[in-house]
């Protein structure tokens, strides 16, 4: 390592000990000098002596007897030993329990270690991401006042579903048709989860006029089926359900422009094609959806979002979700893939994505322009319309009549703009 590079890694350490000691030192901004332990100066030092000890590490290794690293480790325990009296004085004096000062002082000290032994862009992100806790106590502390049993146990779950159990769920399909993962089914089980924990810490957020709409689009990134029947279920036990109908207008609006992009990535060509009437469908589920979440409606009664989900109902919609993927799937083989029309419009049913990609790759290996912008345009509509039939099938009466109203009007812009480009095409 060279002088100069040494020299670069010493000043992330000061970097990040300054960083530290600016927001320590303004929290206890009224104190008088010298009634705070440690200020601006003391944690910038701090980064100083992990940058320092690393160094004399670096220069040791190798030469000093003994195993690698006790020089770092000596230091650090010196350190702690001495930060550490000071602290608990400090602590005795104005009779409190926080620990918060001496961890930061002891996490100060080994980024700037990490930064001259280490990632030096690793160690500069650490020590941000450390302010930034150290500056959010208030609001954290708040969030967990806040914070019911429901949605940690919420949390917990999720937490656990994705991190613990999703890994040890087979992956290999079973069954005739492709068969049907296991995992497949588990993450379809935690994406209707997510979907319903977000649009619960949303409408919590944001309060029910604005937090469906957010909900609904951050789910449509994910799936607008599944938000939509997502937000049908929930519909079924809330007294108010036009925000619901506008978080899954949401989701299909998103779905419409993530359509585009991939044609857009995927088949550049066709974009001048199956834009028009995606955008033409697209506004009127905006608009609609905008409209839905913004109106006040007499009589209005709350949801009771007291739950973000139950484990069972996603477990239902999950493997509901599965079985409509395996029925395209059997349709498709029985009924063969020679028409990519027909293809798209079944396994549309389920997804947009896959018809959309494959016919992309088709387009590139000699189907026309015309097929295949034909089918995709058919992938969407059908899967516009199956989401109109899960809502009605799914959903309470006002959800499912207001989401398959809308669903119309929006087919019916779609097809005049489909059928105005191919005339002026």
């Amino acid at each position: 390592m060279t002088e100069l590079e040494v020299a670069q890694r010493l000043g992330v350490a000061l970097a990040i000990g300054a960083l530290v000691g600016a927001e320590r030192h303004w929290r206890e901004r009224g104190e008088d000098d010298g009634q705070r332990t440690a200020g601006l100066r003391t944690y910038t030092l701090i980064g100083m002596l992990g940058g320092v000890a690393g160094a004399l590490e670096l220069a040791l290794r190798g030469t000093a007897p003994g195993p690698s690293g006790i020089v770092l480790v000596g230091i650090f325990i010196a350190f702690a030993l001495l930060f550490g009296r000071f602290q608990l004085r400090e602590l005795q004096a104005e009779q409190s329990y926080s620990v918060t000062s001496v961890i930061a002082g002891l996490v100060t000290f080994a980024l700037g270690a990490l930064a001259m032994l280490g990632d030096m862009r690793l160690a500069g992100a650490a020590g941000v991401v450390l302010v930034a806790i150290l500056a959010a106590r208030e609001a954290l502390h708040r969030f967990v006042e806040a914070l019911t049993f429901a949605e940690l146990r919420s949390a917990i779950v999720l937490l656990a579903m994705t991190f613990v159990v999703l890994p040890l769920v087979p992956t290999d399909p079973v069954g005739p048709f492709g068969g049907v993962s296991p995992a497949r089914i588990w993450t379809l089980a935690i994406l209707v989860a997510a979907i319903s924990f977000a649009g619960y810490v949303a409408v919590k957020l944001l309060g029910e006029r604005n937090g469906e709409l957010v909900a609904g689009a951050v789910g449509g990134l994910l799936s607008s089926t599944a938000t939509t029947v997502t937000n049908a279920r929930r519909s079924m036990g809330a007294g108010e359900t036009d925000r619901l109908v506008a978080g899954a207008l949401g989701a299909g609006v998103v779905s419409y422009g993530r359509t585009a992009l991939l044609v857009l990535v995927l088949a550049p060509t066709l974009l001048p094609i199956v834009a028009p009437p995606l955008a033409a469908a697209g506004l009127v589920m905006a608009s609609a959806a905008v409209w839905l979440a913004r109106r006040d409606t007499d009589g209005h009664v709350a949801t009771d979002a007291t739950n973000p989900f139950d484990l069972q109902q996603v477990l239902q919609m999950a493997v509901f979700l599965t079985a409509i993927a395996f029925a395209t799937r059997a349709a498709a083989a029985w009924f063969g893939d020679a028409g990519a029309v027909a293809v798209s419009a079944i396994t549309g049913l389920a997804d947009v994505d896959a018809p959309v990609i494959t016919v992309a790759g088709l387009f590139g290996s000699g189907l026309s322009a015309e097929v295949a912008s034909t089918a995709m345009i058919v992938a969407v509509t059908s899967n516009t319309v199956a989401k109109a039939g899960y809502a009605l099938l799914l959903g309470a009466w006002r959800f499912g009549a207001m989401f398959a109203l809308v669903t119309v009007a929006a087919l019916l812009a779609g097809g005049a703009g489909f059928y105005a480009t191919r005339l002026l095409g």
